[in-house]
């Protein structure tokens, strides 16, 4: 019955549970599968659910379909280790994340109105994971912030959480203020004070910076991710225009490097201006 499960290309996710269990048969499975626990996994699952949103923002759609499955994987492989253990199981995973998606949209499965704006919808879904962080004993705002989550995503989060009792500034204004206090302080901290606090100083820099992106509607870590990806298609273009010359970057200095990046950039504004026509 294994054998043919495994082999059964349209047997869905019964398949792929199989083959979890196969690999991490104490006797028979796969050597490496079989001593992983959750900890050493966890790395594998960020790492893959950042490259889901690598696709994503690449507009790969068959390269989406495999990392998404990769990212499914994931979840097949922490719910195998917690049945080992007798924690959870796959079913069990699958019916909380269920119940909890009826729980939190009573407007669709439930009594209440849909006839809602956008922002009394987000209203209403706080108040039901309040609720739900308030029978789970998290009764302070800032409870149940992942602690491995990004950096950036975590200081939004942080924020957003703060902003809910009232902590926060009213005015973009005033988190501008804020960011030219931060980055005097960095300036002085770099001058005058050791690394560790210049580090500490750095870091205040950026939090306010997340809270000026939440302040404006923007996601820092999507804002961010967006920036890397410009700079590695200008600094690339300089590269080629290089290599036209029959040069590397090594072999160019600062000035003409820097000459290139100009003319990229106004290369990418003339097409953009165009596209919008």
């Amino acid at each position: 019955m294994g054998d043919a499960l495994i082999h059964d290309s349209d047997a869905g996710i019964e398949r792929l549970l199989e083959i979890m269990r196969r690999l991490r048969d104490p006797e028979t499975g796969c050597p490496w599968d079989i001593e992983q626990d959750f900890a050493s996994i966890a790395p594998y699952t960020i790492e893959e659910a950042y490259e889901v949103a690598d696709a994503i923002e690449r507009q790969d759609w068959p390269e989406l379909e495999g990392e998404l499955g990769d990212l499914l994987l994931q979840s097949v492989y922490h719910t195998a280790m917690g049945e080992e253990l007798g924690h959870f199981t796959f079913q069990s995973v699958v019916r909380n994340i269920s119940d909890k998606m009826v729980a939190r949209h009573p407007h669709v499965f439930g009594n209440e109105s849909r006839e809602k704006s956008a922002e009394q919808q987000t209203a209403d879904w706080e108040a039901i994971k309040a609720a739900e962080r308030a029978g789970k004993a998290q009764g302070g705002a800032l409870d149940g912030v992942a602690v491995g989550l990004p950096a950036l995503l975590s200081a939004h989060k942080l924020q957003k959480r703060a902003a809910r009792v009232g902590f926060d500034w009213p005015s973009t204004d005033q988190v501008i203020d804020k960011i030219q206090e931060e980055a005097a302080e960095l300036v002085e901290a770099r001058d005058t004070l050791t690394h560790a606090e210049t580090v500490e100083e750095f870091g205040d820099l950026m939090f306010v910076m997340a809270n000026l992106g939440r302040h404006l509607g923007i996601e820092p870590e999507a804002a961010l991710r967006a920036a890397n990806a410009k700079f590695t298609r200008r600094f690339e273009a300089v590269e080629a225009a290089l290599a036209d010359k029959g040069k590397t970057p090594e072999q160019s200095d600062l000035a003409e490097m820097d000459a290139i990046w100009d003319q990229v950039k106004i290369v990418e504004k003339a097409a953009k201006a165009s596209a919008k026509k």
